[in-house]
């Protein structure tokens, strides 16, 4: 299976809703690593890496994200793998 990296910024309603704990859940379940994090400008940035379906299939869910979230915009830079992450995790 390939193996690909997606580096991507959720703009909306995505702070202070539990995003990133849901993020973080989903990229468990879907056996993706890498990392998710707030940043300025209401925004939340996360790279995921992993099979390729299943990194289709985490993008695909946030642009909807957890019940409380409003996602009004998912950017998506395509990235080369770089398999330094051993899991997923959220960085303060």
């Amino acid at each position: 299976m390939k193996k690909v990296r997606a580096h991507l910024w959720i703009s909306g309603l995505v702070q202070g809703v539990f995003f990133r704990a849901y993020t973080e859940e989903e990229a468990h379940r879907l056996g993706l690593t890498g990392w998710v994090k707030n940043i300025p400008g209401d925004r939340v940035e996360a790279i995921f890496e992993g099979d390729e379906p299943k990194v289709r299939e985490v993008i695909k869910w946030c642009h909807h994200g957890p019940p409380s979230a409003e996602v009004t915009k998912v950017e998506v830079k395509w990235e080369e793998p770089t398999e330094e992450y051993n899991d997923f995790l959220i960085k303060y």
